[in-house]
């Protein structure tokens, strides 16, 4: 074993592009009465920030700052934090608690079963860190990816990201597992500005360990070529180690030479 891999699961895992961030933009059309829907530019952009991981404040803050171009004052609008996530849950998950039937239904999976149990006859432990809920992100790793109750640490467990608890426990419960690992590398892959921050922080806690950032770009911005660069950089900037374009990428031999 040479290094400990952890995994974010939106946009590495699965193509959010129309799944979340559709029901991101729908909950902030929603709330402003039709009258403004951010484009995929304009959630990267607050995404950019560092701050807004979740989904569910990402929404309410875009609407805070649609009213405010307005005029308003948001201590003023009168915003039901709850409601904004219901509505927020009934396009994600759907209007069926139990058969779910909404966006998540028709994610696409951007990695494989085998992936992972090539990772696992290198003698890679691996897991996930994920600021999804527990529900949402048990459903695409074992229902639909098909692994067998793999490690996870979800929204439900940690702070959110780039908070870096929720790493931390990932790796503390793969220690646990596996034993004897406490001395190795930690290597986290995600997407965003805050998973890399994430690893800056993590560095700052327990500096007696390695900690690596792999940034992977999402499916829009590959699906953009002009954003690809600046996305990148973003991601370097932030604390990225080095950008892969699918989680696939992260060979057993990259992670040796990482």
């Amino acid at each position: 074993m040479n290094a400990i891999v952890v995994f974010d699961i939106d946009g590495v895992i699965r193509d959010v592009g129309n799944s979340y961030r559709r029901a991101l933009a729908d909950t902030v059309a929603e709330f402003t009465g039709e009258a403004y829907r951010p484009t995929a530019i304009e959630i990267d952009q607050l995404k950019g920030e560092g701050l807004w991981n979740n989904d569910w404040e990402a929404s309410q803050e875009l609407i805070y700052r649609y009213f405010e171009r307005q005029g308003q004052n948001r201590s003023e609008l009168n915003l039901d934090y709850a409601q904004i996530v219901t509505y927020f849950q009934t396009k994600y998950r759907g209007t069926d608690s139990v058969n779910w039937n909404g966006y998540i239904c028709h994610e696409r999976i951007l990695a494989s079963l085998e992936y992972f149990c090539s990772l696992t006859a290198a003698h890679i432990p691996w897991g996930f860190f994920s600021g999804a809920t527990r529900g949402s992100a048990s459903y695409i790793l074992e229902r639909r990816l098909g692994l067998n109750a793999p490690i996870l640490v979800a929204m439900e467990d940690a702070p959110g990201k780039p908070d870096p608890t929720g790493l931390f426990l990932t790796v503390a419960q793969l220690e646990s597992q596996y034993g004897n690992i406490d001395s190795l590398p930690v290597i986290y892959v995600g997407d965003t500005v805050a998973d890399m921050q994430t690893i800056v922080k993590a560095r700052k806690v327990r500096s007696e360990r390695d900690f690596i950032a792999v940034g992977v770009l999402p499916p829009h911005i590959l699906a953009e070529a002009e954003l690809v660069d600046d996305y990148s950089e973003s991601l370097i900037r932030s604390g990225a180690k080095v950008v892969i374009n699918n989680v696939q990428e992260l060979t057993p031999q990259l992670i040796d030479s990482l």
